[in-house]
């Protein structure tokens, strides 16, 4: 009984609890109506969104070369708790996991096929550049954002593990800092059981393609309980015993996979590839973030990629950079900051020029493209057919989609839990518990949302989820990075 005396735990879950049973009893309903709520946010704060990117990006890399940058995450003399190995496969595995194989092949075709704009780059270097563009600095600048103030306020302020607590000094009224932690917390698990419900159709398409079979949604309830079980099981060890063992394994096979692709293709083609797309996605990141003159490539294409990429990063934000703050102790922000923005894009430019370039060629080799890529959900197991071994492949990349949602999920979980048992570094596994089950109802909803009609999928309805529940997140980060900023400017003098 004393969980339902918690405030925060009990309102964000009756919240969700009213989403999914409205979903589960009027679900084309539920459709329609987040359709219109999207294209209003698209239509009004689309551009917004766009701008608050590029300004996270600025924002991060000027307070990493300011003398700010310096300040320890902890106390001065502290070492980081976590070896640079360790937490590199931990912040990725909780920021970017399962997507880079749900994108790997049909996103840079993709790109190939239908270019965002015209360009005097060929076909195949913008189209890598573009892929760049939306899975790199900008997204772990969401991250890191989130890591840096909330890292702050938990190892050099001492403050509890909440969003709430990085900005406590500017607004004082309880119910407001109640209202900005449930709003957090439900922006996390819309976030979260997006990614679920993606990553469970993935694995079930890869499932039909290697079994020629026809599973269908009741499979991918079943994927998705799986996967919260296992979650669950990690999040109840903790992040020493659980979550980090698990993040290494991912990081190892995958680095496997990568290297098998990598050195089955034309290696020089896809160094000389990934070297030309980077340094003009460094060139155009400005334009290309600002979306100006001949860099605009439509609304239709900015609502279908890159809007809708920038919600699912700012839903991903709140868990994942808070769990980046807390394997963070130890840590100045300059380390924090230009290892969250540079390590994870670098690897992941790298992790699209190997698939890419590698589908490129096999398109070229072929003489003609029939869509053979165009599924998100099956394209990486077709791609896989063109290689030796490739059963052993397919069976790898499921592995590892199951193992990727685990890290998710379960670093989610930990950082739910983190928030409701009153900002605890440690959480009680009772809340633990409580939010593997909630978050996993909510993802079944989610799967039947995908459902409601023929002509939509899981990928359409989260789409236009994300657009909608991201929005106010959005609007919140602006104000707590101008709150960080005034609170290091007040320390200033502590500094020198």
């Amino acid at each position: 009984m004393k969980h339902l005396k918690n405030p925060l735990l009990s309102v964000s879950i009756g919240i969700i609890l009213f989403f999914t049973l409205v979903v589960f009893f009027a679900t084309e309903a539920s459709y329609e109506a987040i359709e219109m709520a999207s294209m209003w946010v698209r239509n009004y704060f689309g551009f917004f969104y766009l701008y608050l990117g590029l300004g996270c990006v600025l924002f991060l890399l000027a307070i990493a070369f300011s003398p700010f940058g310096k300040i320890k995450l902890g106390k001065k003399d502290s070492k980081p708790e976590y070896s640079l190995w360790a937490w590199t496969a931990m912040l990725y595995s909780a920021g970017m996991g399962s997507g880079i194989l749900l994108r790997a092949v049909q996103e840079p075709v993709f790109m190939q096929q239908h270019p965002p704009y015209q360009s005097s780059l060929q076909p195949e270097i913008l189209a890598l550049e573009f892929t760049f563009y939306q899975w790199g600095f900008t997204a772990w600048a969401f991250y890191g954002l989130f890591a840096m103030v909330v890292g702050y306020a938990l190892f050099v302020r001492k403050k509890k593990v909440r969003v709430s607590s990085t900005i406590e000094d500017s607004i004082s009224n309880p119910i407001a800092k109640s209202g900005i932690d449930i709003m957090t917390i439900v922006t996390t698990v819309f976030g979260l059981i997006a990614a679920i419900g993606l990553g469970t159709t993935q694995i079930n398409g890869g499932l039909n393609h290697v079994f020629t079979t026809n599973f269908g949604v009741t499979t991918t309830l079943l994927l998705a309980s799986l996967i919260s079980a296992i979650a669950f099981y990690s999040a109840w060890q903790g992040v020493n015993k659980g979550i980090q063992i698990i993040s290494k394994v991912n990081i190892i096979i995958t680095t496997l996979l990568l290297l098998f692709v990598f050195l089955m293709s034309d290696i020089t083609e896809i160094l000389i590839a990934f070297g030309t797309a980077t340094l003009n996605y460094l060139i155009d990141f400005v334009p290309m973030s600002l979306a100006y003159g001949s860099y605009h490539p439509g609304m239709t294409f900015l609502t279908d990629w890159t809007f809708y990429y920038w919600a699912f990063w700012l839903a991903w934000a709140p868990f994942t950079g808070i769990f980046i703050a807390r394997i963070s102790k130890g840590r100045t922000l300059r380390q924090l900051l230009l290892g969250v923005l540079i390590i994870p894009s670098l690897g992941t430019f790298f992790w699209f020029s190997v698939f890419g370039t590698s589908a490129f060629e096999l398109i070229e080799s072929w003489g003609s493209y029939n869509n053979e890529f165009g599924n998100v959900f099956s394209s990486i197991f077709v791609f896989f057919g063109n290689y030796p071994i490739a059963t052993l492949l397919n069976f790898t990349t499921i592995f590892l989609l199951i193992s990727f949602l685990v890290t998710s999920v379960d670093s989610a979980v930990f950082v739910l839990s983190m928030f409701t048992d009153h900002g605890k570094k440690d959480p009680s596994k009772k809340h633990r518990l409580i939010w593997a089950v909630f978050i996993l109802m909510a993802t079944m909803s989610l799967l039947l949302l995908g459902n409601a009609k023929p002509d939509i999928d899981v990928l359409t309805a989260v789409q236009k989820l994300l657009i909608v529940t991201s929005l106010p997140f959005a609007l919140f980060m602006v104000y707590m990075a101008g709150a960080f900023v005034w609170e290091l400017m007040n320390r200033k003098e502590k500094l020198a």
